[in-house]
């Protein structure tokens, strides 16, 4: 049977690694393998690479927080070091956890794009600190998290004020909780197209129910054009859409998928054996309940790991488990 060449030629690939993938060890990556992560990406023809959170020291003890919580440039410029670099690089900023000062303008750092992640509830202080990104020369986004979470009537509204005030490329559909389905992201993807005149719409898929690359393919097949993925899926709890998958789909020349294979080799084979992700019964009932993965992750770290009956019956009658 002949296969379906995709193209990919109108999808930007955004690899979260470092960044998605810290959320399981505090982002306790030591130099070598970010640097040798960085350069499969920079080699792998994916367009950006998003390598930590920017973060404020003051809200996080810098003893107990990999250097990828705050990525500094002084940090960034010894990881990329004299490469050339062929993507864009950027990093993450959360709401309330990081001051301006934080922020360099962007003829000072490496960096060439910030990405502002939100709660919907949280979407004017979003544009807020998209405005700022980009009055210090970066290239602005603005994630909205938790989307299985809101109605689209307050989607919409939200959707039309970063339309109207925010100078960002694209806004991406986060689905936090790894609870969509094909047809909720397609559906999703519809309605932040259809308030986002002059933006584009991203992807960033979980896979707590097995379908973080389906909803991604999904998404792109209603018009998303921004998706983001993962070496391996690492990523926080049942993890992210598969960077060396979606390559694969995309099918496109200008991707090569042997440096991401690798790296996977030299070490995710290792980093598997010291720190847990992916598809596990936790992750899944925590997706199929549409609840936030961190009930699963603590039960994941005690004795009873593997109750998944007895996890799904607390969550489901709390009342019958309650002191």
């Amino acid at each position: 049977m002949e296969k379906k060449k995709n193209g990919g030629k109108n999808v930007t690939v955004v690899d979260c690694t470092i960044r998605d993938g810290g959320l399981i060890n505090k982002w306790q990556f030591d130099d070598k393998m970010v640097r040798a992560v960085f350069q499969a990406v920079n080699a792998s023809g994916v367009d950006y690479m998003e390598i930590g959170y920017r973060a404020s020291e003051k809200m996080f003890p810098p003893h107990e927080y990999g250097a990828w919580r705050f990525s500094r440039d002084a940090k960034i410029n010894e990881i990329i070091a004299s490469e050339n670099l062929n993507m864009k690089l950027g990093v993450m900023v959360d709401i309330g956890r990081v001051d301006e000062e934080d922020i360099l303008t962007a003829d000072e750092s490496p960096l060439s794009f910030i990405r502002v992640a939100t709660y919907l509830k949280d979407v004017k202080k979003a544009i807020a600190l998209a405005n700022m990104a980009a009055d210090k020369g970066y290239e602005a986004f603005i994630n909205i998290m938790a989307i299985s979470t809101v109605n689209d009537f307050d989607l919409a509204a939200g959707l039309k004020e970063i339309e109207k005030h925010a100078p960002v490329t694209a806004v991406t559909v986060v689905d936090s909780y790894g609870a969509l389905n094909c047809d909720s992201s397609k559906h999703l993807v519809a309605v932040f197209k259809d308030n986002l005149d002059s933006k584009k719409v991203g992807f960033h898929g979980h896979n707590n129910l097995q379908l973080g690359f389906a909803n991604t393919i999904a998404a792109m097949e209603a018009g998303a054009s921004f998706c983001d993925a993962t070496i391996t899926g690492i990523g926080r709890a049942a993890g992210n859409c598969p960077l060396e998958l979606l390559l694969t789909y995309l099918d496109d020349p200008r991707f090569d998928i042997e440096p991401i294979f690798q790296i996977m080799q030299d070490e995710f084979v290792e980093l598997r054996k010291k720190i847990e992700w992916g598809y596990l019964i936790p992750y899944m009932i925590t997706g199929m309940l549409n609840e936030h993965p961190r009930v699963a992750i603590a039960v994941r770290n005690s004795e009873e790991k593997d109750n998944y009956a007895d996890f799904y019956r607390k969550l489901t009658t709390p009342e019958c488990y309650s002191n």
